[in-house]
């Protein structure tokens, strides 16, 4: 079989939260109101005689995801009719950017999977710990590494170029009724501010395709200009793929464009299919047409829906109805102060500031609100940690604290479908419970159900503790008559112990933690058997 080299560009849609829609004084419902049309003026539904005013606001977004993704803010831009005509397009052309966008050329950094899964230049037992079946939650690299050697992974970093970033206005939504012969226009959606980036054909694959749309995702929530879902069609995302040979140039290929892609699960299968399908085309001597496809995610096949329209179908010109836009360099750098940290500079921190391993920094930083949360949850213990409230090392602090948030919080709120802004455990109560747990006065079992009681109540660890008797039990005197009873009711085990057999122990230990209730320190209970049974 002939070997094709894929080529992959992405064009992504993402809808901006301002308050009010692109040209309009609407409010701006993202096209998620509950009722249709309710959100509307003549303006928005092209009434003649209107004239459009843009959206600052919406124009400073677009600059600003410009600055996060290395782009050139052009000095000089203006908006373009794109003239097509379609139910839900209430003018019959779209307002849009054509040879003057906002943003000019940028690029984003993905962390992509090495094409051998591991990097050529690692040494042979960089490789054995690479490969090596340890936890995904030990992020594959044991604690025992220095600092330099914990950033090694199987990721390579990518460059995927950006070509343009440019502001346009959404259209409406037509409505199929199940069974009628017509078709329902909702208007409320058309002139929502809608930002568009196209990308260069830098994309190698489904999976890097991927990657690059959660992190822009990412990006956008970050700088706070979308929600980017793409369940609720805040942001959408569009492939343009080739094949060529090896031997032929990178874009000899006849291009064709996948839409109708709602998650980036399918945006990966929806590649995945397409190369295939293009390469048996080939193999069997026949010829890629140049179209528009859709993503069925029932069947998981791409499906002709019609012949893709050229840049000149559109007839652009300039928007006769509003002004070029001209911005100062002094503007720019204005804007650029608005940038939060960015998800890559708040990772290096992380590692930098934390010590943390790089897929628990992975996770924290995924959503800004779960990153300061846990911020401010570190500023809490070491405060405690400072003032000896808590006793324990601060790097069994730190990791108590992270591993609880990662697996035992977030399990909470998946499955309560809340996310960290619902949370009503404050980060002074979680340090307190995690320097609890690390001081040994309470054991995971407990700690656990103190953590669910907060997350449902927000109430005190403390006071938790003592109401349902969650303690644990650590004085010996107290504790001596359950050891004595499980060394008097298990002779066997002792007897076994004695003879050198280790997991004689753990089973005594297992029992006295039941006799208890798990309520004993395992680290009294274990000295007390070792000194009974010598």
């Amino acid at each position: 079989m002939t070997k094709y080299i894929p080529v992959i560009g992405m064009e992504v849609h993402v809808e901006l939260k301002t308050k009010s829609k692109m040209f309009c004084s609407c409010k701006n419902g993202l096209g998620q109101e509950s009722a249709p049309n309710i959100h509307i003026c003549p303006v928005c539904t092209g009434q003649p005689g209107t004239l459009p005013v843009p959206n600052q606001q919406a124009i400073e977004f677009v600059q600003l995801a410009g600055l996060a993704l290395n782009c050139e803010i052009n000095l000089k831009s203006k908006f373009d009719r794109k003239n097509y005509f379609y139910p839900d397009l209430p003018k019959g052309y779209q307002i849009s950017q054509y040879d003057q966008p906002l943003c000019g050329l940028g690029n984003m950094d993905i962390a992509a999977p090495h094409p051998s899964g591991v990097p050529d230049t690692l040494s042979q037992g960089e490789r054995v710990i690479l490969n090596s079946s340890i936890a995904p939650h030990q992020s594959g690299v044991p604690d025992s590494f220095s600092q330099g050697k914990k950033q090694v992974s199987n990721n390579t970093i990518k460059k995927i170029g950006i070509t343009r970033i440019h502001l346009e206005e959404d259209t409406g939504k037509l409505i199929h009724p199940t069974g009628a012969n017509y078709t329902l226009v909702d208007f409320n959606r058309a002139c929502v501010p809608l930002m568009e980036l196209v990308t260069e054909p830098d994309i190698e694959n489904g999976e890097q395709a991927r990657l690059f749309c959660t992190k822009l995702q990412q990006i956008c929530r970050y700088l706070g200009i979308s929600d980017a879902d793409m369940e609720k069609g805040n942001m959408r995302c569009e492939v343009n793929l080739s094949l060529h040979k090896e031997n032929e140039e990178k874009l000899s290929g006849t291009k064709v464009e996948v839409k109708n892609i709602n998650s980036f699960r399918y945006v990966e299968k929806a590649i995945n299919y397409e190369i295939e399908r293009q390469a048996k085309l080939l193999d069997e001597g026949e010829k890629v047409v140049q179209e528009t496809r859709g993503w069925d995610s029932v069947k998981n096949v791409t499906v002709s829906q019609r012949k893709k329209e050229s840049a000149h179908d559109y007839r652009y010109f300039p928007e006769p109805d509003i002004p070029p836009m001209e911005f100062s360099q002094s503007y720019v750098e204005k804007l650029r102060l608005k940038l939060p940290e960015l998800p890559a500079a708040k990772e290096k921190r992380f590692d930098r500031q934390y010590g943390l391993k790089s897929d628990d920094i992975a996770v924290l930083t995924t959503a800004q609100d779960l990153a300061q949360y846990f911020e401010n949850i570190m500023s809490e213990l070491r405060e405690k940690l400072t003032s000896h409230e808590i006793e324990a090392p601060e790097e069994k602090v730190t990791k108590l604290a992270v591993n609880y948030l990662i697996s035992e919080l977030r399990k909470h709120l998946a499955e309560n479908k809340h996310d960290v802004r619902d949370l009503k455990i404050s980060p002074e109560n979680y340090a307190e419970l995690i320097g609890i747990v690390a001081d040994g006065k309470i054991n995971s079992s407990a700690a656990q159900t103190v953590l669910k009681e907060m997350y449902h109540t927000g109430g005190d660890p403390s006071q938790i503790i003592e109401e349902k008797n969650l303690g644990q039990m650590e004085d010996t005197g107290e504790l001596e008559g359950a050891v004595d009873k499980v060394l008097a009711d298990n002779q066997k085990s002792v007897d076994d112990f004695k003879a050198g057999k280790e997991n004689a122990l753990k089973f005594l230990m297992g029992q006295v933690m039941a006799a208890t209730a798990g309520k004993a320190n395992p680290q009294v209970v274990l000295e007390m058997l070792k000194k009974k049974i010598s």
